[in-house]
């Protein structure tokens, strides 16, 4: 893509996260939300009016194939991820996608060979990446101030209320708390210790067949390991405790979102750092994503299409280990 002074957004799906989405937009001031699209035309009519935007459609072909568009934000349920984001790559229109990427590594797979072949550019929508407090973490660890990483406790859990025709239990839309918060703990335990070595996994299913919550202990080389949990029937506290050779790092709740951290140095006072962020944090993505189009790149400079990769491998492997099937 050419420099532009504004770059043009669609938004495809007109959910909750959309709309957070769409809050953080209007911060960036090259930045415009330019068209939005739901099966249900009043409800992306309502969207649209809501954003300031004139441009809203009742059929997804209609907003893929609308030639001022520069790049799709695919917000919809985990199921429809694949086939949403073929449809956008197919007409040449960069994608933004939420996470989990898609269902499986197959799927991925497929989805990276299209970008590539249609040299459109693709990036998975794992936003903690992208957030000041967890990029302050990461290099943190890379100065080896505290010496190299022994262990990661992480967990996020909250109590939702029973639906099973809702997204969370429905396994038709790909429902269950692994796929939808379980990510987090997995992305930083992959973030911050890579792909382990072993991996044990245990999981409750609920009426719906789904897991309502999920326990996951990994295991690496020198010694190193993660406990992580999931849950969408119980309240938890949603932080990443970093056990270090020389101190604890603590991302306080709720760690995958803009929040603060804890540094207690061995023998040493402990430290909050604090890193104020006026939006909901999904501008941090997108702002990347833009300078991403700017330069003409096809893939992520920091979300990697090998890390999507890594992190759906890791999904699979824990979905094959408490045996949650998907059809």
């Amino acid at each position: 893509m050419s420099q532009k002074e504004s770059i043009n957004w669609g938004i495809l799906g007109c959910g909750k996260i959309a709309h957070k989405f769409a809050e953080d937009l209007m911060t960036i001031h090259n930045a415009s939300l330019y068209a939005v699209a739901s099966r249900d035309q009043k409800k992306a009519m309502r969207f649209a009016k809501i954003y300031n935007t004139s441009i809203y459609y009742g059929d997804y072909n209609d907003l893929v194939t609308d030639p001022l568009i520069d790049v799709i934000y695919i917000a919809t349920p985990h199921v429809f991820h694949y086939d949403h984001t073929l449809l956008c790559l197919g007409h040449k229109k960069a994608v933004l996608c939420e996470k989990p990427f898609a269902m499986n590594e197959y799927q991925v797979k497929e989805m990276i060979a299209v970008s590539k072949e249609n040299q459109v550019f693709l990036m998975e929508a794992l936003w903690t990446y992208f957030l000041p407090h967890y990029e302050y973490v990461l290099e943190l660890i890379k100065s080896n101030k505290l010496g190299a990483v022994k262990s990661l406790k992480a967990d996020f859990g909250f109590a939702s209320t029973f639906d099973p025709e809702g997204r969370l239990f429905n396994k038709k839309l790909g429902g269950g708390s692994l796929l939808d918060v379980g990510i987090y703990p997995l992305f930083a335990a992959l973030s911050l210790l890579g792909f382990p070595e072993e991996i044990a996994a245990k999981a409750t299913f609920g009426k719906t067949a789904i897991d309502e919550n999920c326990t996951m202990e990994l295991t690496y080389k020198n010694e190193m390991s993660a406990s992580l949990y999931s849950s969408i029937t119980e309240e938890t506290k949603t932080e990443a405790i970093i056990e270090l050779e020389k101190g604890t790092i603590t991302i306080n709740s709720r760690f995958h979102e803009p929040s603060s951290i804890h540094i207690q140095e061995h023998n040493k006072k402990s430290e909050l750092l604090e890193f104020p962020v006026h939006t909901n944090g999904y501008n941090f993505e997108a702002l990347h994503v833009q300078e991403m189009l700017q330069q003409g790149n096809t893939e992520s400079t920091i979300m990697t299409f090998d890390k999507s990769l890594q992190l759906i491998r890791l999904l699979d492997k824990v979905r094959e280990k408490i045996n949650l099937q998907y059809d």
